[in-house]
């Protein structure tokens, strides 16, 4: 039995290590970006809306609730694009 639950804690204490690596890097990808509504093509999108709970679910093409992460300073120079926030 103790096999059994050195097994467990060591798959447990990985998959842990594993998820707490990844968080830095994903939040690392967002520094110097902005969100960008309004120019997102149809299933683009990076989060969710008041519509919809995820990614890549924008419905329409152009549509002003749905958002992009884009490089600071690119959204005011796109044709529809809004800045949403800095982060």
């Amino acid at each position: 039995m103790k096999r059994r639950e050195a097994i467990k804690t060591a798959a447990v204490a990985g998959i842990l290590a594993l998820g707490m690596s990844a968080a830095p890097v994903a939040l690392a990808g967002k520094a110097g970006m902005e969100k960008c509504a309004g120019v997102v093509k149809a299933g683009m999108n990076d989060c969710g809306t008041a519509q919809h709970s995820c990614a890549g679910q924008a419905s329409a093409d152009g549509d002003a609730a749905e958002w992009v992460y884009l490089p600071e300073g690119t959204c005011s120079k796109l044709v529809g694009g809004t800045v949403l926030s800095k982060k």
